[in-house]
C-alpha cells in the first residue's frame, strides 16, 4: 500500500507548486503536481517533474566529510556528526577569541525558500552568535526597493487576472522558463484576443509565442520606458486628472520626459523610433493593459532606475487599480513575516557588520577587514557557481586560513573547497512552510520520507550548532512546527492577511489563500507610500543621494575590475555585451548535476548573432573562447538571430566542474554593484569572442 504526502516545491520560482509524493515501504515512488492546487493544476515544470531522481541521485552526500588533502584536491575522510560539530565549535571559538564573531560569515540563499529551512535557519542562530550579516542582494534587490519606493509595496495580480487584460507587455521576463504556471492563463487570454508584446534582447521561448518581440540593447530598458512616456505625454494620451490626484512629482517627471524624444531613445536602445512610437500608442490606448516584469530586467548598473521608469507608465495611463491592468511583479508585499518572532533580534547581541553577497570574492580576498572573514558557512547556495566574478570567489575559497563549512546534498563547486562538508536533506525529508511570490497561497510541506543516510535539514543543523556553542535559548531548539506556529501567531497579530490561518489548518488543507480584501492591487487607489500616492518623485531616494526621479544613465563596463587597458584580441570595436539568463532546465545551479537535465540543456553554449559570428570567423558548432579582463571560458557557438547584433547570451546555472576549462559564465560577470540596494549586475558585462585554436 502507498500513502500520499502533500508538500510544496521549495525552489526559487514564483509558482510555488503544490506537490504530492506517494510513499511505499519508506521510499518515495511517485511525485507529481497536486490536481487540486489552483496554480499547479496537476502538472509540474520540466525541472521538478523528475524530482525523485534528485532525491535518490547516486552522488548524494550521505555522511560528514573532513578534507585531508589540499583545498580542491577532492581528498576526504568520513567522520561522525559529533566529530564534525566538535571541530566546527572548536575552530569557531578560536576565531571568536582572536577576531570576534563577526569574522564568521554565513552565506545562504534560495536553495530553499521555506520559512523554517531558509528564513529561520538563516537568521536565529547567526543572530545569537553575533556573526556577520549577509546583504541578500543577488536577485531582486533593486527592483524590490524601486517598487516599494514608488508604489509602497510589492502587490501583484492573481495569474488568472491576465484574462481581463487587453494587452500584456512582458518586459525582461521569460515566464515559459521561470514562471511556467502563468503561461496557461496567458495563452487562454491570447485565445480571447489579448495582445502580447515581449521586450527582451533575446528571442526567448516566451517571445516566440508573442504577437510582437522588441529587442533593445541590454541595460537600456529605462531609456525605452522614458521614451514611451515621452510620446504618451507629447500626444496627450496620458490621464492628467489621475496624475494630479494620485501621484507625487508629476510636474517634475513631465519636465524630465522632454529629454527622451524617440530619435534619442532609438540611438540609445537600438529600437527603431517608429517601433517606439507604435508601442507607446498601443499601450496608452489599450485598457486594461498589464506590464509584467521579473528580476532579470534589473540586474545591471541602472536596474533600480529602470524599474522606477517602468512603474511610471501605468500611472501615466491610469492603469493602477484596474483588474487586468497595472504592474505585475511580486506578491511578496502582501505578507512579510514578523521579524521579532522570526529572527529574535531583541534576544541577540547587536547585529554584526553587513557583507554584500555580490562581493563575496572581494570580501574573502581582503576587501572586508576589521575583522577579516576567517570562517565561511555555506548552505542553500553554491556561490562558486552562482556568485558574480566566480574566479575571485574561488580564489577566496582557496585561502588556507579560511575555515569553510558547506552543508549540501552534493559535492558542488563550492563544497569542493570546504574543510568540512555536511550532508543535507531534500524537500521530501523536511518540514517547512512556503509563501509564494507569484500568488497568495501559503503551503505546508510535510516530510514524506526519513532523511537519507546521515543527512540533516538546515534547521536541525542550526539546533545542533546552537547546542555546540552553548546557547540555551528555547527558540533555538524549537521543532519546525513550533517555529511555524510562533511566526504565524506573531505575524497574524500585525497582518490581517493571516486571519483564520493556523498551523492546524495548513496541515489539514495543505495550501490556504491569504485573506485579502481584494485581489486587485491598489484597487482603492491608496498606495502605502509616505504620501499615500504613487511617488514619481521620491524624497526618500533624494535623502539617500539617489535621483528622486526616474532617469537613465549608460550602464557601462570595460570588461575589467581595475580599468586597466586590454590589448591584443580585446579591440573595442569587437566588444560584445554578455547576458546570462535563466536556463530552462536548471533552477540557478540546482539540478545542474542531473544527467537528464544536462542532456536537455545540451553542451555549454553561447548564442551569437550571424553578423557577429561572421566577423569573427565563427560557425555553428565551433568551440569558442569568451573572455574579458576577469577570465576566459569555453563554449560551443550557437549562431542564431535570437539575439540581437552586439549581444551574446549564455544561460546561467552550470557547474564549473562540468564545463570546458572548469569555468562557467560567472567567471566573466562583474561583481560591481547596481544603483540601488546593493544589486548584482550580471547583465552589465563586456566580453570578446574568438574561435578556439585546435
Amino acid at each position: 500500500m502507498t500513502r500520499k504526502v502533500y508538500g510544496a516545491c521549495p525552489h526559487d520560482c514564483p509558482d510555488t507548486c503544490g506537490v504530492i509524493t506517494e510513499v511505499a515501504n519508506g521510499r518515495a515512488v511517485k511525485f507529481y503536481g497536486d490536481p487540486n492546487h489552483p496554480i499547479t493544476k496537476s502538472w509540474l515544470c520540466a525541472k521538478v517533474r523528475p524530482y525523485l531522481d534528485h532525491v535518490y541521485h547516486p552522488n548524494r552526500l550521505q555522511f560528514p566529510l573532513r578534507r585531508v588533502g589540499a583545498k580542491g584536491s577532492g581528498q576526504w575522510q568520513r567522520i561522525s556528526w559529533d566529530e564534525a560539530l566538535g571541530e566546527i565549535g572548536r575552530r569557531w571559538r578560536e576565531i571568536i577569541a582572536q577576531y570576534g564573531a563577526a569574522a564568521i560569515l554565513p552565506y545562504s540563499y534560495s536553495g530553499t525558500l521555506g520559512l523554517v529551512q531558509m528564513s529561520a535557519a538563516s537568521s536565529r542562530f547567526w543572530n545569537r552568535l553575533g556573526a556577520s550579516q549577509l546583504e541578500r542582494a543577488i536577485c531582486g534587490a533593486a527592483a524590490e526597493f524601486a517598487v516599494e519606493m514608488t508604489l509602497g509595496a510589492r502587490h501583484s495580480q492573481p495569474y488568472d487576472h491576465v484574462q481581463h487584460s487587453k494587452l500584456v507587455i512582458i518586459w525582461g521576463h521569460n515566464p515559459v522558463s521561470t514562471a511556467p504556471h502563468f503561461m496557461p492563463f496567458l495563452r487562454a487570454a491570447q485565445r480571447n484576443g489579448t495582445q502580447v508584446v515581449v521586450i527582451d534582447p533575446r528571442r526567448t521561448r516566451t517571445a516566440v509565442g508573442a504577437d510582437w518581440h522588441i529587442a533593445p540593447k541590454p541595460t537600456t530598458d529605462g531609456a525605452l520606458a522614458l521614451g514611451l512616456a515621452h510620446i504618451i505625454v507629447q500626444e496627450g494620451l496620458h490621464d492628467e486628472e489621475w496624475l494630479r490626484a494620485y501621484t507625487v512629482g508629476w510636474p517634475e517627471l513631465r519636465a524630465r520626459l522632454v529629454e527622451y524624444p524617440p530619435q534619442r531613445v532609438a540611438q540609445i536602445t537600438g529600437v527603431a523610433a517608429e517601433e517606439i512610437v507604435k508601442l507607446a500608442r498601443l499601450y496608452a490606448t489599450t485598457q486594461p493593459a498589464l506590464i509584467k516584469i521579473a528580476d532579470g530586467l534589473q540586474r545591471n548598473r541602472m536596474g533600480g532606475q529602470t524599474v522606477r521608469a517602468i512603474c511610471a507608465l501605468p500611472a501615466l495611463t491610469a492603469q493602477y487599480g484596474q483588474r487586468g491592468g497595472g504592474l505585475a511583479y511580486s506578491t511578496s508585499g502582501y505578507l512579510k513575516w514578523d521579524g521579532r518572532s522570526l529572527k529574535h533580534w531583541p534576544d541577540c547581541p547587536p547585529p554584526g557588520r553587513v557583507v554584500n553577497m555580490n562581493r563575496l570574492g572581494a570580501a574573502l580576498l581582503g576587501e572586508v577587514t576589521n575583522p577579516p572573514i576567517m570562517s565561511l558557512f555555506v548552505f542553500g547556495s553554491n556561490p562558486a557557481a552562482i556568485a558574480p566574478h566566480a574566479g575571485k570567489v574561488v580564489a577566496g575559497l582557496r585561502r588556507d586560513d579560511l575555515f569553510t563549512v558547506v552543508h549540501e546534498l552534493f559535492m558542488t563547486d563550492t563544497a569542493v573547497y570546504a574543510d568540512i562538508v555536511l550532508p543535507a536533506t531534500s524537500q521530501l525529508e523536511q518540514t517547512d512552510l512556503h509563501k509564494a511570490y507569484g500568488h497568495t497561497l501559503l503551503s505546508y510541506n510535510a516530510p514524506a520520507i526519513p532523511p537519507l543516510g546521515e543527512a540533516k535539514s538546515n534547521w536541525d543543523l542550526m539546533r545542533l550548532l546552537a547546542a555546540e556553542m552553548g546557547f540555551r535559548e528555547p527558540w533555538l531548539q524549537q521543532t519546525p512546527d513550533e517555529v511555524i506556529a510562533e511566526v504565524l501567531a506573531g505575524t497574524a497579530a500585525i497582518n490581517p492577511a493571516l486571519k483564520g490561518i493556523t498551523l492546524e489548518r495548513l496541515k489539514t488543507e495543505g495550501s490556504v489563500a491569504l485573506h485579502l480584501e481584494t485581489a486587485v492591487p491598489f484597487a482603492d487607489l491608496r498606495f502605502p507610500t509616505a504620501s499615500g500616492k504613487v511617488e514619481l518623485y521620491c524624497q526618500r531616494l533624494g535623502a539617500q543621494e539617489l535621483d528622486p526621479l526616474p532617469g537613465y544613465e549608460p550602464a557601462s563596463d570595460d570588461g575589467t575590475d581595475d580599468g586597466q587597458p586590454l590589448n591584443g584580441r580585446f579591440s573595442p570595436d569587437l566588444a560584445l555585451t554578455l547576458i546570462s539568463a535563466a536556463a530552462h532546465h536548471f533552477v540557478t545551479s540546482t539540478f545542474a548535476n542531473s544527467v537528464a537535465m544536462l542532456l536537455h540543456e545540451g553542451e555549454p553554449f553561447i548564442e551569437i548573432h550571424p553578423q557577429d559570428a561572421a566577423r569573427r570567423g565563427v560557425a555553428q558548432g565551433d568551440k569558442v573562447v569568451v573572455a574579458n579582463g576577469r577570465s576566459a571560458c569555453e563554449f560551443v557557438a550557437k549562431v542564431t538571430d535570437a539575439v540581437r547584433p552586439g549581444v551574446v547570451a549564455a544561460p546561467k546555472g552550470r557547474w564549473s566542474q562540468h564545463q570546458g576549462n572548469g569555468r562557467n559564465v560567472n567567471w566573466l560577470t562583474s561583481d560591481a554593484l547596481g544603483d540601488m540596494a546593493g544589486q548584482s549586475t550580471f547583465h552589465s558585462n563586456t566580453v570578446w569572442v574568438w574561435k578556439r585554436e585546435a
